[in-house]
């Protein structure tokens, strides 16, 4: 399992658009990816379960992933974070 954390720097937070971006990459992999704020969690490749999280500016989430391709899949996300949120 590979677990990383990432604060939203996005004034709008996890938003429709590169929410609906972040789902379809994250469908590419065959590993679970979990994304977590506070006691929330959601499956990332579920549109509807990462918008009900409600991740706002300044938030901080967490990733899990597991599965076979985890290490690519993890690094994927992370750079997605990064460059979009």
């Amino acid at each position: 399992m590979v677990e990383f954390s990432y604060v939203i720097t996005d004034p709008a937070g996890i938003h429709a658009r590169p929410a609906g971006q972040l789902v379809k990459m994250a469908a590419a992999f065959a590993s679970a990816i979990r994304i977590t704020k506070g006691e929330k969690s959601a499956d990332l490749k579920r549109i509807f379960s990462v918008m009900g999280l409600g991740v706002r500016c300044g938030e901080q989430v967490s990733v899990s992933v597991e599965g076979v391709d985890e290490e690519a899949a993890a690094r994927a996300v992370e750079d997605f974070l990064k460059a979009n949120m």
